[in-house]
């Protein structure tokens, strides 16, 4: 049989791509930035969480208008709107100029997860989940690794203005392969019958109680559901490490480490790299290791456990001196934590028994992602300015991970299945 939808895969892995190395582009430009605009680092903290302020209040209602219009729609308006504004950036004048730019970036970042979730319900088999997320989610850091090499590089040739310009065109190129390609499987003209069939037949996990034709959940009833809080506690968790590296990591490496920007840019990329190999392969994992009726059942998260607990690495950072040594770590810290996000997005599915409120379950997972990583850069920047050292910062992260991978253990025990209400 034809594996054609590894074609999904792809999309989802080069939207997430694209997603984070517009993300990346500003912490590795930030010197230059601050420089030229005169920025503390508790100001810089700012304008690092400022596009998830909008992120976090689109969520939601991105989830809503997936369930309603769809994900082709959705994820094409999406990446219009964030690689517009990504290019913007390159012509912002002052601090507030900046900052609107990246507030018009969260709008159009907010469709990706929530529509990249539903695409992956839609599309792949339920014991497939765990590798099509883990490849989702290392294009979140592939991102980061590209990101950091490309724009570091382009600074270096024509400066940091001419960055957001290249990386935000970069957008409108996925844009296009995917109006001209994408359709859901029903639909796909390239899938074959006996795929299509298989797809159809199994992208249901087989202890689903109900199935597609079920009225859609209300946001605040699947609110009330422990598991599903739990699941979206558990995500901020280790989305506030995602911010800390994502958003001070190069800021880190030139100022305590000494680097220059391009060296920066390879020593940003090298962790980041090796968590998305990595990531890959121990969401292939988590596949292999469960039966059908087990991933019904939510055992994916076990393995959700060992990673955040692995991630937690990061709090030995204060102890390490040496490059090599600090980077290993650091690779081993974003692998646990990023496959720990992935298998938390399979976790919703798995779990989620009426396939009609995926858009909005995955949008209060992400929420709870994002009301945890709003706060890193600025809690960052100020334990900087205030400590002149990133000891704590790593120790925060840490800790929230240790919390994280414990009520992962313990609210999400129970299927989210609820007492429908017409939408």
């Amino acid at each position: 049989m034809a594996w054609r939808r590894g074609w999904i895969s792809l999309f989802l892995f080069t939207l997430a791509m694209i997603n984070y190395v517009d993300r990346v582009a500003l912490s590795v430009a930030s010197k230059s930035i601050a420089e030229e605009f005169g920025l503390s680092p508790v100001t810089m903290g700012y304008l690092f969480s400022s596009f998830l302020w909008t992120y976090l209040l689109c969520l939601i209602p991105m989830g809503i208008l997936v369930d309603r219009l769809g994900t082709k729609t959705i994820n094409a308006a999406g990446i219009t709107i964030w690689s517009a504004a990504t290019m913007l950036t390159g012509v912002s004048w002052n601090f507030v100029s900046l900052i609107g730019t990246r507030l018009a970036m969260g709008v159009g970042e907010a469709t990706t997860f929530p529509a990249g979730g539903r695409v992956v319900r839609e599309w792949i088999p339920a014991g497939e989940r765990g590798v099509t997320n883990a490849i989702f989610m290392a294009g979140t850091q592939a991102g980061p690794a590209v990101g950091a090499l490309l724009v570091a590089w382009i600074i270096s040739q024509i400066g940091w203005r001419g960055s957001f310009l290249v990386v935000g065109a970069a957008g409108f190129i996925w844009l296009l392969a995917w109006l001209i390609w994408f359709e859901q499987p029903e639909k796909a003209k390239w899938l074959g019958a006996e795929e299509r069939d298989k797809i159809l037949r199994e992208r249901d996990a087989k202890t689903s109680a109900l199935q597609s034709r079920t009225k859609a959940t209300r946001v605040l009833d699947l609110l009330r559901n422990r598991t599903m809080v739990g699941l979206a506690l558990a995500e901020g968790c280790a989305v506030y490490t995602q911010y800390l590296f994502l958003t001070w990591l190069p800021s880190y490496l030139q100022t305590t480490r000494g680097l220059t920007i391009l060296k920066t840019g390879m020593f940003t990329a090298l962790p980041y790299a090796g968590a998305a190999v990595l990531g890959i392969l121990l969401g292939r994992l988590s596949d292999r290791l469960l039966t059908a009726d087990a991933v019904g059942k939510g055992r994916r998260r076990s393995m959700g456990i060992v990673m955040m607990l692995s991630s937690s690495v990061i709090l030995f950072t204060p102890f390490v001196d040496d490059i090599w040594l600090l980077l290993s770590l650091f690779t081993i810290s974003l692998t646990g934590m990023a496959t720990a996000i992935s298998l938390n997005f399979s976790l919703v599915n798995d779990l989620l028994r009426n396939p009609e409120d995926s858009g909005k379950a995955m949008s209060i997972l992400i929420v709870g992602g994002n009301t945890f990583g709003v706060a890193a850069p600025i809690v960052t920047g100020h334990v900087i300015q205030a400590t002149g050292s990133y000891n704590w910062a790593f120790g925060i992260a840490g800790l929230l991970l240790v919390a994280g991978a414990t009520i992962l253990f313990t609210m999400t025990r129970t299927p989210i299945e609820i007492q429908t209400h017409p939408a």
